[in-house]
């Protein structure tokens, strides 16, 4: 039933996805694997995991496991982020298609080009980036500690990559510095549109709005609360009201029902399918192309150890300052 399953384009039954489920766990227990999803991930796969979250943690709480093996489902730069942090662990990708179109709006040629331009700014780069550009910038930073990083920065003037939304949000709280922002931006978030929201607004009236800093700036002025996958979480989980418009990919809705229930998110309609908040590339990932990785150990990241090293040093930068 389950090599059934793989071999065919189609849904699986329910009966189907828990004998895979079962399949996985099973390989991952035998080859000494550990599995990380991100929150975008389908909820099949997501339920599956070892550990579920945001792209850096993840990567964080593999390295401090005794796994021989990690099998990353997010997108590449994730598993990039995986690698550098574990150099000595094999990670595999689900979906080698499975890219981030905003990592890909800037690459380690524009960076050096950058930097012949502003010699004297500090390079930020969001955590959302290719191992390459990492290798270019000063340091990392994710959208839940971006501001606060930024602040404790010696340089008056940030060059911010690649994400123009955050750059510009960002900006915003941190006032006393010049920055220049990169256009970056992506594609589900930030074409996303405020009027979508205020009619949203309109037909839940009582609910609060959560929205991530990837969105655009329009959308943003709107927001009862703005903050990363995980802030939003906490956010939408804990408030005081019933009903909660969140803005973020639609996947992230699985696991708000799991922490609470008892609350209504409301994600856009449109979110069900590729076009708006809704991140074709992560939904790449399925439980039968999991379970084949796992079962034949393919599709693995690798990086030149002088990537790995170079890369290395902006994330632990980070680390330090947070």
């Amino acid at each position: 039933m389950v090599e059934l399953a793989i071999n065919e384009d189609r849904e699986l039954s329910s009966q189907e996805i828990k004998e895979l489920q079962s399949e996985v766990r099973r390989l991952a227990e035998e080859k000494n694997a550990v599995i990380l999803a991100h929150y975008y991930q389908r909820g099949e796969v997501q339920d599956v995991a070892d550990f579920v979250g945001d792209s850096l943690d993840l990567s964080r709480k593999a390295a401090n496991t005794d796994a021989d093996i990690i099998v990353f489902c997010g997108v590449r730069f994730m598993c990039e982020t995986a690698k550098i942090l574990s150099p000595q662990k094999k990670v595999l990708h689900p979906n080698p298609e499975s890219g981030c179109p905003m990592a890909d709006m800037i690459s380690a040629e524009q960076v050096r080009k950058l930097r012949e331009k502003h010699p004297d700014a500090e390079f930020v780069a969001y955590i959302n980036t290719t191992a390459d550009v990492k290798a270019e910038i000063d340091i990392c930073v994710t959208s839940a500690n971006a501001p606060k990083i930024i602040k404790k920065l010696e340089a008056k003037k940030i060059v911010f990559l690649p994400d123009q939304a955050l750059g510009q949000w960002v900006a915003k709280q941190v006032p006393d510095k010049e920055f220049v922002i990169w256009k970056g931006f992506c594609p589900p978030h930030f074409e996303f549109t405020a009027k979508e929201v205020l009619k949203l607004k309109e037909r839940y009236p009582e609910a609060k709005v959560a929205v991530h800093p990837e969105c655009h700036p329009k959308v943003i002025e709107i927001a009862d609360f703005v903050g990363s996958t995980s802030q939003i979480i906490n956010y939408a989980t804990t408030c005081e009201t019933d009903k909660v418009i969140v803005i973020t990919e639609v996947g992230l809705k699985h696991t708000l029902m799991k922490k609470n229930p008892d609350k209504e998110y409301i994600f856009p309609e449109s979110m069900n399918y590729c076009g708006t908040v809704y991140c074709c590339t992560m939904k790449g990932i399925t439980l039968p192309k999991l379970y084949e990785t796992l079962k034949n150990e393919i599709n693995e990241v690798t990086l030149p150890e002088d990537i790995i090293k170079r890369a290395r040093r902006p994330i632990e930068r980070m680390l330090e300052l947070s």
